[in-house]
């Protein structure tokens, strides 16, 4: 069951990418098991996983609720 604190589709995040926090916003919630940034992902609807683009870069990938941090003033 999803977490009220997940985040949604549309929401600034924040989370750890190579030892530094990287910034961007969610753009897709993955519910089932597929190919997704070049990675198989292995999500359910009980535990999504979720597309996220980086602001700096532009590059896509792909995360745990529980790695993602909602940025303040966020939705």
């Amino acid at each position: 069951m999803a977490d009220k604190d997940d985040p949604n589709v549309g929401d600034e995040v924040t989370w750890r990418s190579h030892g530094s926090t990287a910034k961007g916003r969610v753009k897709k919630k993955i519910t089932d098991r597929r190919e997704e940034a070049g990675r198989t992902v292995a999500a359910s609807p009980e535990e999504p996983q979720y597309v996220v683009q980086s602001e700096k870069s532009g590059g896509k990938a792909v995360h745990k609720g529980s790695a993602l941090r909602k940025r303040k003033g966020s939705k």
